[in-house]
Formats: C-alpha cells, sequence, structure tokens
C-alpha cells in the first residue's frame, strides 16, 4: 500500500509538472542585417538552448517565466519579455562597442562571419563614422587600410582603393558603390558620392580589389552602404545641431518607428559651411525615408528614397608658389567664372526577399536614378539631365553534396541611363551660346554565378564569375558647324570575371585566406566624352588580375584582433588622365602598372568592464604598404616606366585611443602619418608627408527613461599642418594643389524623446 501510495504521488508530480510548463518558440537575428544568429544563447531559469541555422529557438520553460535572456559573443545581452500566447516571436540584437572577427559581411554575397570569408574586406559601423563631425564620410573611409577619400574642394570627393584614383580627376570611378543594395551610380558613369550625408548612413562594407564575380565590373572595388534604420521596438523623434570653424552649420531631424512587422525612418539634414579657401562655400540638403517590412518570417520588404539638393564652389588648384604665399586664396579664374557647382538628385530602391525553404531563397531589387547638373566651370558651363534605371536578381539553393554543405548562387544585373549633356559658353558664371549639345545612352549587365563548400579539415572554397556587357550610343545633336545629328556607338565585347578563394579556419579564432580574382573597369561617359567636345570611342576597358593572402583573428580572449593582407594587382590598359594645352582633362589608356602592398589592421582592448567606472579603453591602428609602379608607360617621347604610381602614398599610417565611461562619457582621439605623394606620372612633383591629429569627445546620457541627449565637441587638424588633401593629378599649368582646412573646431548637440522602447 506504501509503494503503491508513493507511485501515485510520482505520477501526480509529473502532471503537475507537465502543466507548470509551456513552450517558447523564437529566432534571433542581427537587427541591422535582420540576418539570422546561429549559436546565441536563450535561457530562461535554469533552462535554455542555442539556435539552430536559421536562428531559432524552442525549448520548454516554466509557467511562470516572464523573460528570457539571449546572448552572444560581439553582440549586447538583452532581456526580453515573454509574450502571453505561444506565437513565435522574433528578437533583435544589437552589436556591442567591440569590432569583433565574428560580425557577419554582406561581401561577396556570403552573409558569413569575416573570418570565415576569402577576401579584405572593410568594415564601418555608425559608432566609426561618428568618431568624427559626420560632414563628410573622409576621415571614416580613410581609417580603412587601402582606402583613400580625398576632398579636392569642399563637398568635392575622389575616392580610390588600392591607388585606383589615377582615372578620376574628379568624381568617383573605376570603383562600384551600392546603397540598401541598390546601384548607386550616375548615367554618366561616375559615383555622385557628393550627394550623400555621412550621418544618414549607418554600416559601410569596403571589398578591396576586383569583385567581378558578384558586382560586375570595376577593378578598383566595391563599397556597400547601408543607411540608418530605425532602432528595433523604438518610436522616437530626434533633433540636433552643430557649429564649427570656417561658418559651419549642420541641423538635423529623425523619426523612427519599428517593430517586429515593420520599421520606419525619416531624416532630414541640412549642412551649410562658409569654406577654408575663397570660393569654397557649400549648401546641402538632405532627406532620407527608409523603410522595411516583415509580413512573416519568409519574406522581408525594404525601401528607400535619397533625394539632395547640393551647391558648391570650385576655389580651383594652385601652383606651388601660390600654394606656400597664401594655400586659402582661389584660382582668380576661377572666381571670375564662377566656378561652381548645383546638383540635385534623386535615388529609389524597393527590394524583396523570399524564403521559399531553409534551402531557397532569392532577394531582387529596382532602383531609379534621377538627376540635373547645372555647372558653370572655368572653360564652359555644362547642363546635363540624367536618368537611370534597373534591377538585380539573385537566388540561393543550399544543399549538402557527398557530406559537404555547398550553397549554389545564380543571379543578374542589368541598368540603362540617359544622359543630355549641352554645353555652352560660360560667361563670368552665366551661360552664353550653346556649343554642343549630345546625347547618350548606355545599357550594361552581367549574370553571375557562384558556388561554396564547407570542405573537411576546416577549409571553406569559393568559386565564382561573372559574365559582363556594355554597350554605348553617342548621339551629337547639335556642335561647331554641324547641320545634322551625328551617331556613334561603342560596343565592347563581352568580359568574363572569375574568382576562386580559400579559407582555412585554424581555430574558432584564427584562419588564413586566399584568392585570386579578375576583373575589367570599362571607360565611362565622361572619358568617352571629354568636355573638349571630342569622342574618344578607342579607349579600351582596364583588366587586371588579383592575388591575395591573408591572416586574420583574435587572441587573448578577444582582446587582440588582427587582420593582415598582402597582394599583387597587375593591371592592364590602364586608364590615366592628362591636361591639355587649354586645360581640358582627357584620358587614354597607359600601358600597364604593377601594384604590390600590404595591409594590416591591429587593435588592442585594454580595458573592457561595463560595470566600472572606465567601461573600455582601446588603442587600434592601421597601416597600408603600397609599391605602386607604371610597368609599361609610354606617352608621346616621354617613357614613364618604372614610375611610382601617381597620387598614390606609399605608407599611411592611422591609429587611434578610445575611451568610455559607464557615466557616459567618451574620448576618441586620431592621428594619421601619410607619406610624400608623386603628383604627375614623371615623379618630378611631389606633395609632402603630413600628419594630422584630431578627438572627439562628449557626453550620452538618459534621463527619465524618455529623454536621450548628446553633447560632444571636437577639432580636427590639430597642429594646424599646411596640407593638400586633394591634389590634382598632372594638374595643367602645374597647378596640383588644393589646400585642406587648418585647425577647427565643432561643438553640437542631439537630442531624442522615446515615445515608446522595448
Amino acid at each position: 500500500m506504501k509503494n503503491f501510495f508513493l507511485l501515485f504521488v510520482f505520477f501526480c508530480s509529473l502532471g503537475f509538472s507537465a502543466a507548470a510548463q509551456r513552450q517558447i518558440r523564437g529566432r534571433v537575428l542581427d537587427s541591422q542585417l535582420r540576418q539570422p544568429l546561429v549559436g546565441a544563447s536563450v535561457g530562461a531559469m535554469g533552462t535554455g538552448t542555442i539556435t539552430d541555422e536559421r536562428g531559432r529557438f524552442a525549448f520548454m520553460v516554466p509557467a511562470e517565466t516572464d523573460s528570457l535572456i539571449i546572448s552572444m559573443i560581439g553582440y549586447q545581452m538583452q532581456s526580453v519579455k515573454l509574450p502571453q500566447t505561444e506565437r513565435e516571436f522574433t528578437i533583435l540584437l544589437q552589436t556591442t562597442n567591440t569590432i569583433l572577427t565574428e560580425v557577419k559581411v554582406t561581401g561577396y554575397e556570403t552573409n558569413r562571419p569575416l573570418l570565415e570569408t576569402a577576401g579584405s574586406i572593410g568594415v564601418l559601423q555608425a559608432r566609426d563614422i561618428n568618431r568624427f563631425n559626420t560632414t563628410s564620410l573622409v576621415p571614416a573611409l580613410n581609417l580603412i587600410p587601402g582606402v583613400r577619400m580625398e576632398e579636392r574642394a569642399t563637398a568635392s570627393y575622389r575616392l580610390s582603393i588600392r591607388g585606383s584614383s589615377l582615372r578620376a580627376p574628379f568624381g568617383v570611378r573605376n570603383v562600384k558603390l551600392y546603397l540598401n543594395e541598390i546601384p548607386l551610380v550616375e548615367a554618366n558613369g561616375t559615383i555622385p558620392l557628393n550627394l550623400l550625408d555621412a550621418s544618414t548612413i549607418g554600416r559601410i562594407e569596403v571589398i578591396k580589389g576586383p569583385a567581378g564575380s558578384t558586382y560586375g565590373a570595376g577593378t578598383g572595388g566595391t563599397i556597400l552602404l547601408e543607411t540608418l534604420r530605425a532602432p528595433a521596438g523604438e518610436t522616437s523623434a530626434e533633433v540636433g545641431a552643430m557649429v564649427g570653424s570656417y561658418g559651419l552649420r549642420r541641423y538635423n531631424t529623425t523619426v523612427a518607428t519599428a517593430s517586429e512587422k515593420a520599421s520606419f525612418l525619416v531624416r532630414y539634414t541640412k549642412q551649410q559651411l562658409e569654406g577654408y579657401r575663397q570660393q569654397s562655400a557649400m549648401d546641402r540638403d538632405v532627406l532620407l525615408i527608409a523603410g522595411q517590412l516583415y509580413p512573416s518570417d519568409k519574406q522581408t520588404f525594404s525601401f528607400h528614397g535619397y533625394y539632395s539638393d547640393l551647391y558648391y564652389e570650385l576655389p580651383g588648384a594652385l601652383n606651388r608658389e601660390q600654394y606656400q604665399a597664401n594655400s586659402r586664396q582661389a584660382r582668380q579664374l576661377n572666381v571670375d567664372q564662377n566656378a561652381s557647382l548645383n546638383l540635385n538628385g534623386v535615388n529609389i530602391g524597393l527590394a524583396h526577399r523570399y524564403d521559399f525553404s531553409p534551402q531557397v531563397s532569392n532577394s531582387t531589387s529596382i532602383f531609379g536614378v534621377f538627376s540635373f547638373l547645372n555647372h558653370p566651370f572655368t572653360n564652359d558651363y555644362e547642363r546635363n539631365t540624367n536618368q537611370a534605371y534597373g534591377g538585380r536578381t539573385k537566388t540561393t539553393y543550399k544543399t549538402v553534396i557527398g557530406g559537404v554543405g555547398t550553397r549554389f548562387m545564380l543571379g543578374a544585373e542589368w541598368q540603362r541611363s540617359f544622359v543630355n549633356s549641352r554645353h555652352y559658353e560660360n560667361i563670368k558664371g552665366v551661360s552664353g551660346k550653346l556649343n554642343f549639345d549630345d546625347e547618350v545612352t548606355l545599357e550594361q549587365g552581367f549574370v553571375f554565378a557562384q558556388t561554396e563548400a564547407d570542405l573537411p579539415q576546416n577549409f571553406i572554397f569559393t568559386l565564382g564569375a561573372s559574365l559582363n556587357d556594355m554597350q554605348y550610343g553617342l548621339t551629337r545633336v547639335m556642335g561647331p558647324g554641324q547641320t545634322a545629328s551625328v551617331a556613334n556607338r561603342r560596343e565592347f565585347d563581352p568580359q568574363f570575371s572569375p574568382r576562386v578563394g580559400l579559407v582555412k579556419m585554424f581555430s574558432p579564432q584564427v584562419s588564413a585566406h586566399g584568392s585570386i580574382s579578375a576583373g575589367f573597369s570599362p571607360p565611362t561617359d565622361a572619358e568617352i566624352r571629354p568636355s573638349d567636345a571630342s569622342f574618344n570611342t578607342s579607349l579600351n576597358p582596364e583588366r587586371g588580375v588579383n592575388y591575395e593572402l591573408g591572416l586574420r583573428g583574435n587572441l587573448f580572449n578577444e582582446k587582440l584582433t588582427f587582420d593582415v593582407t598582402g597582394f599583387q594587382f597587375r593591371l592592364n590598359e590602364t586608364i590615366v588622365s592628362r591636361a591639355t594645352a587649354t586645360g581640358v582633362v582627357v584620358f587614354n589608356n597607359a600601358g600597364a602598372t604593377d601594384q604590390k602592398g600590404v595591409e594590416a589592421a591591429l587593435a588592442y582592448y585594454i580595458l573592457q568592464a561595463p560595470t566600472q567606472p572606465l567601461s573600455l579603453l582601446k588603442a587600434w591602428s592601421t597601416y597600408a604598404y603600397s609599391h605602386f609602379v607604371f610597368r609599361d608607360y609610354q606617352r608621346d617621347d616621354q617613357d614613364y616606366s618604372g614610375n611610382k604610381l601617381t597620387g598614390t602614398p606609399p605608407h599611411v599610417w592611422t591609429a587611434g585611443l578610445d575611451a568610455e565611461s559607464r557615466l557616459g562619457f567618451y574620448l576618441n582621439i586620431t592621428g594619421n602619418y601619410t607619406s610624400r605623394i608623386p603628383l604627375n606620372d614623371a615623379n618630378t612633383v611631389y606633395a609632402s608627408d603630413f600628419i594630422l591629429l584630431g578627438a572627439r569627445g562628449g557626453f550620452k546620457q538618459t534621463f527619465g527613461q524618455r529623454w536621450q541627449t548628446e553633447i560632444y565637441a571636437g577639432i580636427d587638424n590639430a597642429l594646424d599642418v599646411t596640407y593638400s588633401l586633394g591634389n590634382d593629378l598632372n594638374g595643367f599649368g602645374n597647378r596640383y594643389f588644393q589646400a585642406a582646412p587648418g585647425r577647427n573646431y565643432f561643438t553640437g548637440l542631439q537630442l531624442k524623446y522615446l515615445f515608446s522602447a522595448r
């Protein structure tokens, strides 16, 4: 009888125990990328689990459980209230201040951790952009070794990756740029980085070297930009203002809301600057509207509309004597002709992702780009109307073949653009007689495929390729002495761009990678049709092959992170620029270049103690060594073979110290050394080396659970160095130098109100 009673009690306790539990189901995603986080720890009241390959979890918890604790290396630990129902719910984790090798990258379409990626990729988060004054992306992008962004005049940018600035006397060429997976390019082939406001960008990935296997044409590299997104679970309004030296005034306002099913953000920014030099003022208005919809866990819609209204003046380059006598002066002809640029641009994109199953998914995007350019220059007055539209799609299939995890991807990208370009006489900033009227159409597209395999012995193999096609239509509607329109057409032979990569994981903390990639870069409309009214239809695409080896990882319990890469890039049919006797910039193919280099990044977390008064202290450094030379280059009767590549410094070293306190105080100190730079192909003129030092400090705090505020101040070029940040390469009349601002200061305030928060 006693045994029967005990058995009865035992089965009753099982029943009560079962009745006192319930199952919870959910998924854990990266809040920025909305990608599944594999291996995240989910726990409650002594029980828990980890997320699977789709970021999902399911387990039983005691009935009285009201919250979960979710944690993962590289992400902020989060406590989440459980829903009353048993429906599946989504948890979004924010990255920590630690830049870890566990962070996922989207480059090469892999969505893998950086440790598992075969290629040299630099990643910047919003905190990296915000360590400066956010008036431009220049200082943030220059944190990445091998990347050099210059500002020739206020808001006039040049961007190069591993020496690709040869063909960019103005604008950005030979580098592909995507904004929220949408190609960002003007119809004439240049990239309007000056339309972007740095504070609207939340994340940047830079792929160095040819990435043609998934991104088509471009031997310089590819940059993937993502705009800000509404913080998960918040509805908020934010305003801010900044003032600084040389008449800097900047204002912004943001409204954002986000839930499990949708997020929406609207941001307006206005920036004005009187300028360091004469004839260097600027005025820019930027409006960003961006959002994401998550109707189910299988699909995601995202969209953005980006409008920019930009005006800036062009002071022109100085010769060495003028530069040394008064670096703040402008070229007199630029002043007389009111050289300046008015640009209105709209970029619209819509993207959709659908997961048909755990094995099959598709992402498709469409876009439209429209802009109007009104540009009085020293030798003419240009009015351009640009429009472009296109789309991109890719389908991914995951499977297991012979015990090897394999992923296949197939996709395509296509775009068509049209430019109506009219050139007038410039009469002191007023358009005069029409000199010529051109219409240019461009169609370009490519198909791409890629395979990844997780091989035995912790090897990861990648093989990809793309087939590219491009053609120009050039019509001169009206020109000097012309009685009828004249049509020209240039069609390039299809270009094949393969890539092979291999990663060896020595441990979860250290990996080595190697890759071989080939790419090509066709001439742009601005290069085929320079402003001297000629058609340079004989210009050929650049072609290059890149070899790369690297080692990256973290040691000492992630206190030390490192990333070192060596590469050799051989470029044929190199496109270079030069100025004619009248000062017009023209282009030609210049034989070949040989570009060898080493890039390194190192960071050491001296202190990471969130509960201590000093919660973070980090020292970091990046370095790029570039041995770039012309391998075969002869122009007219001059042989420049063996000369250093124009516009590229052999040594660039950047270092910094970051400190944060539990009370909300922070300090970021940044220093940069750049060695002297050859300014002409003959290597007879150099820009001097220079050292820059800057800092930003501030205070962040939350008051009453609703108000968040940040007060900050900073200094740039603290040593008051006279230097030229954006030199004119092979400058006409020996005018090479575009002086950058001297010592300057800024201060600002951000105020945010939370209507609701998770």
